[in-house]
């Protein structure tokens, strides 16, 4: 309540609305796709039911925001009749929400590479307030809105402060229709609302619910997004004339044929819909995820695209006039990806749909790849490397052993003072997840690790810290630098059950930790895990490695 007396006596619309909104974003229903429900939210009705029972202005005042932003008519009515009755003086601009106009123009902001656009609209309340809102709408995630944020202010004052402070020549302003604004910008929520995991960040989804209202002012009937036309002829006549170029000099074969066809599917099918227009954000997604998961083929062909894509992109850029500093930062991020690309192409890795559920935790990726990689065959370059990062070194795998770690005490010495009763805290549910699902070894191995991120990122166990997703994140990395989710049993869930957590999988937790011990999450569980020393890892999965090392070429 005090919250509400402050925005209410704050002189502006957008505090109380902005409250009012972050309470009914509560009530909106999350995706789960498969995963464990999270908790379910207090009841809407019995929340406004609690407002009503006490009588204050500043329940008044959150009745009226709430059912003026709900879209419920019968809600509207019910508020309308409790605050009358109660005789609390409240801002005309309130007590009229429904009275509320947009404003025209509608402003679009686009990059002339296509990732991602601003559309920005306004709403004058009664009483003459006006409220701008700058929506972001990333194409690469699908067109769905990423973030919004509302400003106090006419609409007319921010359009021009925008064009000073966007000096980028390849950004336009343009009017946009203010029918095809609001059908737009509904299809892109309405995407972002059942995407999985969820987009948040400071002011989203918390202001969708006003965003939602603001828009349905505006007219209706307009035109949503469409995208960029290529009909087979098209992608044809596309074909032929980058093959006839300078730029596709040397690239008329088989391998580059499908592999053009490929980037064609990637550029049409996804991002902004124009496969003439790269940013670096799209070669990411394309050499980081798209092809290693979507593109089913032997590591010959798989791995003459970064040069494919470098050509196609020179072509692209010409056909379409983007400036040569842009071209040069795009063919810089394929430099950039190149070698993860490489590297994952040549490794282990979840695809196909087995790929898309993994992405979304249905599955535990690495479940699936110890299904679809039971055992090292063979012993090449590459698997060699691969044991050394994992014990330390060619010495080190040279002189391996099969002694069982020793069952010691955890070395609280090590720990710095300032976090040694958070890293107690984890120890304790360490403990608990070793002995009921593992064994003495991989307790041994786990209190090792936890030590030693004590001392090398004592910041992760300060401040807001959770213990029960920190223990995870520790198990769930020993447990796989030691392959003990291989045989199906424990599972992850298994373990997640253990500290007591509604999660599918300790993945993300684990991210930062692997970075504070010197190692790519991104790349860790397509390496075959390694904690880079013997010393976390247990006598069975060293004599996995010793056989493996010996095993005949």
């Amino acid at each position: 309540m005090d919250d509400v007396a402050a925005a209410l006596d704050s002189g502006s619309p957008l505090p109380l609305l902005g409250l009012a909104s972050s309470m009914l974003a509560m009530f909106e229903p999350r995706p789960s796709f498969g995963r464990p429900a999270e908790p379910s939210p207090p009841d809407r009705e019995e929340l406004i039911d609690s407002f009503f029972a006490v009588d204050l202005r500043e329940t008044s005042a959150l009745l009226a925001a709430l059912a003026g932003l709900s879209g419920d008519d019968p809600l509207r009515q019910r508020v309308r009749r409790e605050v009358s009755t109660r005789g609390h003086v409240l801002p005309r601009w309130l007590l009229g929400l429904d009275q509320a106009q947009p404003v025209e123009p509608v402003v679009r902001i686009r990059d002339v590479l296509g990732d991602a656009e601003d559309i920005v609209f306004a709403v004058r309340l009664p009483g003459g307030f006006e409220l701008s809102v700058v929506t972001l709408v990333d194409h690469n995630m699908g067109t769905l809105v990423k973030d919004s944020f509302t400003v106090p202010g006419a609409l007319d004052d921010l359009v021009p402060t925008l064009r000073d402070t966007i000096e980028d020549p390849d950004v336009t302003l343009t009017d946009l229709d203010p029918a095809d604004a609001r059908a737009m910008l509904t299809e892109a929520i309405d995407l972002g609302a059942i995407t999985f995991p969820p987009i948040e960040t400071e002011s989203w989804p918390a202001s969708r619910p006003f965003v939602r209202w603001a828009l349905g002012l505006f007219p209706s009937g307009g035109t949503g997004w469409s995208r960029p036309d290529w009909p087979d002829d098209a992608r044809a006549a596309l074909v032929k004339r980058f093959l006839a170029s300078p730029f596709g000099a040397g690239l008329d074969d088989a391998d580059h044929r499908g592999l053009l066809d490929d980037l064609l599917w990637f550029g049409t099918g996804y991002g902004p819909g124009d496969p003439l227009r790269w940013s670096p954000a799209s070669v990411e997604i394309l050499l980081a995820d798209w092809i290693p998961r979507k593109i089913v083929a032997d590591v010959d062909y798989l791995a003459k695209a970064p040069d494919l894509l470098r050509a196609f992109i020179r072509f692209a850029h010409t056909e379409r006039g983007i400036r040569a500093e842009l071209t040069t930062e795009t063919l810089g991020a394929v430099d950039f990806w190149e070698p993860e690309y490489q590297q994952t192409i040549r490794s282990p890795r979840p695809q196909g749909p087995q790929a898309l559920l993994a992405a979304i935790g249905a599955l535990d990726p690495d479940d699936v790849l110890a299904r679809q990689h039971g055992a090292t065959a063979g012993l090449d370059g590459m698997a060699l490397e691969s044991l050394h990062r994992a014990v330390g070194g060619p010495e080190a795998l040279a002189r391996l052993d099969t002694e069982a770690l020793p069952d010691e005490p955890f070395d609280r010495q090590q720990v710095p003072g300032d976090v040694r009763e958070p890293v107690a805290e984890v120890l304790v549910l360490v403990d608990r997840c070793c002995e009921e699902l593992f064994d003495v070894e991989l307790r041994t191995a786990a209190r090792r690790l936890l030590a030693r991120l004590a001392v090398a990122e004592p910041g992760i166990f300060a401040g807001r810290h959770r213990a029960d997703m920190l223990a995870a994140a520790v198990c769930w990395i020993a447990g796989h630098a030691n392959r003990a989710f291989d045989r199906g049993t424990p599972t992850v869930k298994d373990l997640m059950a253990c500290v007591g957590v509604r999660a599918s999988s300790p993945s993300q937790r684990a991210k930062p930790l692997l970075r504070a011990l010197g190692i790519d999450p991104d790349l860790w569980a397509y390496r075959e895990s390694p904690l880079g020393s013997p010393e976390y890892l247990t006598a069975g999965r060293r004599a996995e490695i010793i056989a493996a090392r010996d095993r005949p070429g």
